[in-house]
């Protein structure tokens, strides 16, 4: 009996979401989705492609983002935590997009462009 061999790579997985995302759409919804689609397409979504990453999945406040490189994705997360800190100076701190990101390297499973693996518990754990 032939076995059906799955698409296995080595990649850096970059995870994050938003800290206090629940609250401040609790209390508000439409401000907080502008702020924070605006620092994605203003921000984020160039950093990525300047650091050759690709956004394979993103949920309400979470992304995940595959680089090839461990150095890739390290360098964007330490500048994205740096320009969102910039971003966010003169903005009152109830109203900030903090971001809380993890990255874990090891062999993922890919199907149909997504990506499969337990590295969620490991970038969940560097995130806290």
């Amino acid at each position: 009996m032939a076995v059906e061999r799955v698409e296995r790579r080595l990649a850096a997985i970059l995870a994050g979401d938003v800290a206090g995302y629940s609250r401040m759409m609790g209390a508000d919804e439409e401000g907080t989705l502008l702020r924070l689609n605006t620092h994605r397409r203003e921000f984020l979504e160039p950093k990525i492609a300047e650091h050759r990453g690709r956004i394979v999945k993103r949920t309400g406040d979470g992304v995940l983002i595959e680089f090839a490189s461990a150095v890739d994705a390290t360098r964007c997360a330490v500048e994205i935590q740096r320009g969102i800190a910039e971003r966010n100076s003169s903005v009152p701190e109830d109203k900030r997009i903090e971001l809380r990101i993890g990255i874990h390297i090891g062999d993922v499973i890919i199907e149909e462009g997504d990506i499969l693996r337990g590295w969620c518990e490991y970038c969940r754990a560097a995130r806290k």
